[in-house]
């Protein structure tokens, strides 16, 4: 099988000729800058780092490393605006295209958010009011089919599209942590012409991408943080009356415009939610946080796995960072177990590889999981 082929088996539940990998596809599944260049340097790579998540200094991989570790899949991310007002925010900060502020402590790997723009008093105006992003804008899609041309030419790889995050995140941002929370209980109207406002913006800005080059991928991308370590964010309850609803909406719109799998990133505890997200058009979850609460790989194959891809996976908080090059082999051939009989898994970290997990464990992992023979391919 060319790496295509083993993709599209997998995420259609055949069994596929060994293991699928990805690293990088998307901004969930990449690695922070200096884990990233640690490698390079052991790999005799001297280019530039290109960030695809500045937030979260999630890298652009490079194709020099996705070839050294055989990796199956290539992502396609959308662009942004180029005209977003900066003014005078300093080397480390950056104003998004919602105009979000975030910047960088001395101290730290990642981005802090510091301006919440609609937090506090506000009235249904102030939200319909605020500045969003122009959906029409043609940074969105500029880049799309040339990436999309090379990819065909230079591999023979699966393609994986990202659209932008449907309404959890970015109302988040918009509103701030706690009033978000509080709104569900004390004003829920509010808070639903938030999530409709933000919702309507983000199912244009995918509509154009997907007319652009849709109908040319094999999966499509988007995500939306539902969980936490031990349950969901929010009750079921509430996910269904106000979440479950809209993203069904943008999920209805991605397979209208698509033939593509749908691919779905929310960290955390999701278990209880799983068959509502497949009812809804969900094909394949990410990153299957294997140590949240209720996520055991077992249970989960056994419940879901006839109409759920699992993608992710390999334990990002303990292994990878504290445990041997052993302990990362271990893991690799349990999940594989766990997972992979009878297609149904693509195999990278539960998140973003962090700066403390070394070079020597990055490779581990991904040279097992080509070397190991499961119990059900032997």
């Amino acid at each position: 099988m060319n790496s295509r082929e083993r993709i599209l088996c997998a995420i259609n539940h055949r069994q596929p000729d060994r293991q699928p990998l990805d690293l990088g596809s998307n901004y969930t599944t990449s690695l922070v800058v200096e884990a990233y260049e640690e490698f390079k340097k052991h790999l005799g790579l001297q280019t530039p780092t290109e960030l695809l998540d500045q937030m979260q200094r999630a890298v652009e991989v490079e194709e020099e490393v996705l070839r050294e570790f055989d990796i199956d899949v290539r992502g396609i991310n959308y662009g942004n605006p180029e005209d977003i007002p900066q003014d005078d925010l300093g080397p480390e900060a950056y104003r998004d295209a919602w105009g979000i502020v975030r910047v960088r402590p001395p101290s730290s790997f990642y981005y802090d958010q510091i301006v919440f723009p609609l937090a506090g008093e506000i009235t249904a105006w102030d939200i319909l009011n605020y500045p969003h992003p122009d959906p029409e804008h043609p940074g969105w899609t500029r880049h799309l089919r040339s990436r999309l041309a090379w990819i065909k030419k230079n591999t023979d790889c699966a393609i994986l599209l990202q659209v932008p995050s449907p309404v959890v995140h970015i109302s988040q941002y918009l509103r701030g942590f706690e009033d978000w929370y509080l709104d569900f209980v004390s004003n829920p109207r509010l808070l639903e012409i938030l999530f409709d406002y933000c919702l309507d913006v983000n199912m244009a800005v995918c509509r154009n991408i997907l007319r652009e080059i849709g109908s040319e991928v094999d999966i499509v991308g988007t995500g939306d943080d539902l969980g936490a370590q031990l349950g969901l964010q929010i009750s079921p309850e509430h996910y269904r009356k106000y979440i479950h609803p809209r993203l069904k909406r943008y999920f209805n719109l991605i397979h209208d415009l698509s033939p593509a799998k749908l691919f779905f990133h929310s960290c955390g505890s999701v278990e209880t939610i799983l068959g509502d997200l497949i009812d809804i058009g969900v094909d394949i979850i990410n990153p299957v946080q294997v140590n949240a609460k209720g996520m055991d790989p077992v249970n989960l194959k056994e419940k879901f796995g006839k109409n759920l891809v699992f993608w992710g996976g390999i334990d990002s908080s303990k292994i990878l960072p504290f445990g041997t090059v052993r302990d990362v082999k271990d893991e690799v051939e349990r999940r594989m177990e766990q997972l992979g009989e009878g297609g149904g898994y693509v195999l990278c970290a539960v998140h973003n590889i962090q700066p403390d997990v070394s070079k020597e464990k990055i490779m581990a992992m991904y040279k097992h999981a080509i070397e190991y023979r499961p119990s059900y391919m032997k």
